[in-house]
């Protein structure tokens, strides 16, 4: 394979605005790609890595919650966002707030969400069939952030079902609003995060638009991310549930991507190390209370297939910093790499959904400039 291209998000009024050297970039997970997540993951390779998704609702009212997420180490040259919501003035609003405010470099718009409590209100994942109401969130996000030279992206996914995909418009629509890049997760609404994703899907949006297209769904190990590049033509890859209990991933792809052969396979005695690390961080932005109790959700990725026995309760439980250390001196450091792990899913996977729950009239036409979605962003405050 030909070493990839370094990724270029570029501001309207700025050609030189953020440039990533490795086309990687880590998807913002709700409740994993806090400040201390996103820095183990950048020790290992390098990368654009996203914070955990905020609402433009929860910023625009000052949402304690809000102001806590937007937390960055120093080490993170471009601070990188991912925002939600339903509204383009408020989009907008918001973008002038991080960018003002938080400084703030690269803003990227989620309209991929599947969580049924908020498509069935019209945001997240089903929004996209909204044509006009997508293009003016695009193009108002886009000229506030062009104020201080910030690329806005978007994510999207294939659409709400097989029979209503919305991929392709949504792609014109954000090149023609000045959108630096679109990321495509290869699945729809109704999937959620079951089954194979469609990588021919991203094949069919690089063919459709101009801007750089990003790839996203089953990208387990690096020679995944080669294969999705290969088979695509795509810019760059978007990682997210693969990264899970395994940061080292990022440097696996700057290897892979540099021709290199050597990958990252840890023995127990270097995830009980990796994780320790993982723990220093968090306590320094949470205190060791809150820091431990976040990284307890991390555990059984960590050590999945890896022979922990009874010693995977006390991890799951565990609530200071002294603790986990004992723990870990427990571990069997010499343990090897579960080799039989490699290529499989990690994180929530579940089962296709039924219908897709959307508002009532939702399919009658594809107008949705004059509709009231406030609620689609109410109850997500926050992230």
């Amino acid at each position: 394979m030909t070493p990839p291209k370094p990724l270029h998000l570029h501001a309207p009024s700025r050609p030189d605005a953020v440039v990533v050297d490795l086309p990687v970039v880590l998807a913002p997970m709700a409740g994993v790609t806090n400040a201390a997540y996103r820095q183990l993951c950048r020790e290992q390779g390098a990368g654009l890595y996203v914070c955990e998704m905020i609402t433009s609702r929860g910023l625009v009212m000052g949402d304690n919650k809000t102001q806590d997420m937007l937390q960055f180490d120093p080490g993170e040259t471009t601070r990188s966002v991912q925002l939600y919501g339903v509204d383009a003035d408020a989009m907008a609003d918001a973008a002038r707030i991080l960018c003002r405010d938080h400084m703030v470099g690269h803003i990227d718009l989620n309209f991929g969400c599947p969580v049924p409590k908020v498509t069935r209100k019209g945001g997240g994942g089903v929004l996209p069939y909204k044509r006009d109401r997508l293009r003016a969130i695009v193009r108002e996000t886009v000229r506030a952030a062009d104020e201080f030279g910030v690329p806005v992206t978007i994510k999207t996914r294939i659409g709400i079902d097989k029979d209503h995909h919305t991929f392709l418009d949504a792609g014109r629509i954000a090149q023609e609003e000045g959108a630096a890049a679109i990321a495509l997760h290869g699945r729809t609404v109704q999937q959620a995060y079951s089954g194979e994703a469609e990588w021919e899907r991203i094949a069919e949006l690089k063919q459709a638009v101009d801007i750089p297209v990003l790839g996203n769904g089953d990208i387990w190990e690096a020679e995944d991310a080669l294969r999705m590049m290969e088979e695509t033509g795509c810019d760059g890859v978007v990682i997210g549930r693969g990264c899970l209990g395994r940061p080292w991933l990022f440097g696996d792809l700057a290897a892979a991507f540099a021709g290199k052969d050597n990958r990252g396979r840890p023995s127990l005695g270097e995830v009980g190390a990796m994780l320790t690390r993982h723990a220093e961080l968090l306590t320094g932005i949470m205190g060791e209370r809150h820091g431990l109790t976040d990284l307890r959700k991390h555990m059984a990725w960590y050590f999945k297939g890896y022979p922990v026995g009874e010693l995977r309760r006390q991890f799951a439980m565990v609530s200071s910093l002294e603790e986990l250390r004992g723990l870990v001196a427990q571990l069997d450091d010499s343990a090897p790499f579960p080799e039989a792990e490699l290529g499989t899913p990690r994180g929530r996977q579940g089962s296709p959904r039924g219908k897709v729950v959307v508002p009532h009239g939702w399919y009658d036409d594809t107008s949705g400039s004059t509709l009231d979605l406030a609620e689609a962003e109410l109850g997500i405050s926050g992230g």
